[in-house]
């Protein structure tokens, strides 16, 4: 009686496994290597931010390496996607070498993806193909900013995948607003979305001249490189900056982008039109 009692029960727990075991697997989780160690900023306090940001979509699996030079081919073909979180201060010791650096050139142009955050811009001066995958960089008679500040980030491409979706403009709070920075030629990238940079706000103090009452500048953008993308970002000078909802959803569905070509990311209400 008792194990007749019990046959429905066990029927339905082996349904239930059984169609767990049938359920269609999600979409692969994009390999991330995040490479940091070096910065003018506080990359210790930004880094876990960043990977947080990431893998709170449950779209990314993330690793951080804090040692880049010595790198090779072998170390970037587990990951889709390098997020770049360093700045080399201009000393040539902090270059990663020429084997790894032709390592992160070849990734991207492979057809993977490159994230550049923040003053990663400034990194890596005279490596032109840095360079080229950046499309904007702070050098030292290119860039400069404000002191930091609320402003308002306005989207200038809502087509683009990274964009579409999002409302016009968002608040960003209390960040820097870089301005000035040393382009590529015009064609080499394009920009999603822009600031307008308050020249005075500078009180004439600015490093390079600022002629008018201001100008907008870029603070997203895209390059494609070989068969590669790379997201550049100018936001997210600290961890208050890169703990805002504007960054988190604009840095996730650039990385997204730059390692699939697509973003499937939901947009949060705060983001909406």
């Amino acid at each position: 009686m008792e194990v007749t009692r019990m046959r429905p029960l066990l029927f339905l727990l082996v349904s239930i496994l059984l169609g767990a075991q049938t359920q269609p697997a999600g979409p692969p989780k994009i390999q991330t290597l995040i490479i940091t160690g070096q910065n003018a900023h506080d990359w210790r306090g930004t880094t876990p931010v960043l990977r947080k940001i990431l893998e709170d979509t449950g779209r990314f699996e993330v690793r951080v390496t804090e040692e880049f030079r010595g790198a090779g081919p072998e170390t970037l073909a587990p990951y889709d996607l390098v997020v770049i979180n360093y700045y080399d201060r201009r000393r040539p010791e902090l270059r990663w070498g020429e084997r790894a650096e032709k390592a992160l050139v070849d990734f991207v142009r492979s057809g993977k993806g490159l994230v550049i955050y923040h003053f990663s811009v400034a990194a890596f001066a005279g490596w032109q193909e840095y360079e080229k995958m950046c499309a904007g960089n702070w050098r030292t008679d290119h860039g400069h900013h404000s002191p930091a500040h609320d402003f308002t980030v306005e989207i200038k491409d809502l087509e683009h995948p990274i964009t579409r979706g999002l409302k016009k403009s968002f608040l960003q709070p209390r960040d820097e607003l870089y301005a000035n920075l040393k382009w590529q030629p015009a064609g080499s990238y394009h920009v999603l979305a822009t600031a307008w940079d308050d020249h005075s706000l500078y009180q004439g103090k600015a490093k390079q001249p600022t002629p008018g009452p201001g100008l907008h500048q870029p603070m997203l953008w895209v390059v494609e490189y070989g068969k590669g993308r790379v997201f550049v970002t100018a936001l997210g000078h600290d961890v208050p900056a890169t703990s805002t909802v504007p960054f988190a959803v604009t840095f996730a569905r650039g990385a997204e982008w730059a390692a699939t070509g697509k973003v499937t990311l939901p947009v949060p209400p705060e983001m909406a039109p």
